[in-house]
């Protein structure tokens, strides 16, 4: 471990230890490097590389602050890292492969958790996307609408941070312009219809598997797809 990251697990252990809670302004850099032992540049390194974390949060002229320490906050650097990840075959892929291994627990958790008020939302978009059936963009909008209604039930506010992150916006996008030219966007309604179904009868294993079933057919069409040697990844599917 190098000097700085030993000065920046310092730093973090007085966040973790509470002794610099959320909303508290760290000490003046001569104060901190000296609590901590450190020379004042590690001490400003550290500060630094936790600043870009969104762990700190340095307001100019008025100090450097602990944040909220929200998941959303903090995750919130991965959703661009995916944006950036949309040229890589292999890394859409992996991406993927990581929402097929999340997406069916979190919707069987839902199903346990999931308000009356909460399944009106999923609903409400689920009807939505019936409704837009060969609009694209209102068929992204909605889809997009639909699966954080249904994490944001789980009321884990991580999880869905990390699935709404690794979905991408882009990729999503490009998703369902793809199934609309082949036209399988009734078959994708279908499936989003059974998890909402499942969802209704607060089924966990029903829920569960819907969802499985959802996320493996998208994972097989966008690997047919990035196997056939289509536009996927130049984005010209976009232009449609």
């Amino acid at each position: 471990m190098s000097l700085t990251d030993k000065a920046i697990e310092q730093i973090r252990e007085l966040i973790r230890t509470g002794a610099l809670p959320p909303g508290s302004r760290l000490p003046p850099e001569p104060d901190l490097a000296a609590q901590l032992g450190l020379s004042r540049n590690l001490a400003r390194e550290a500060v630094k590389a936790l600043a870009v974390a969104r762990v700190l949060e340095v307001r100019r002229g008025d100090g450097t602050y602990v944040t909220s320490l929200q998941p959303s906050l903090l995750l919130e650097g991965l959703g661009g890292a995916v944006e950036l990840m949309q040229g890589d075959s292999g890394a859409l892929r992996d991406l993927m492969e990581v929402r097929r291994l999340l997406e069916p627990v979190a919707t069987a958790l839902a199903a346990t958790r999931i308000s009356d008020d909460q399944l009106a939302e999923v609903k409400k978009h689920l009807d939505a996307m019936r409704e837009a059936r060969d609009d694209v963009e209102r068929l992204n909008a909605h889809d997009a609408a639909f699966h954080h209604a249904v994490v944001s039930a789980t009321g884990n506010e991580t999880l869905l941070t990390l699935l709404e992150a690794i979905s991408g916006r882009t990729l999503r996008a490009r998703i369902w312009h793809g199934l609309v030219d082949i036209q399988a966007a009734d078959r994708t309604l279908a499936e989003h219809e059974a998890i909402f179904d499942a969802l209704s009868n607060r089924d966990a294993a029903l829920g569960q598997a819907a969802a499985l079933l959802h996320v493996s057919n998208t994972e097989r069409w966008l690997r047919e797809y990035l196997g056939s040697g289509e536009a996927l990844l130049s984005g010209t599917a976009l232009r449609k």
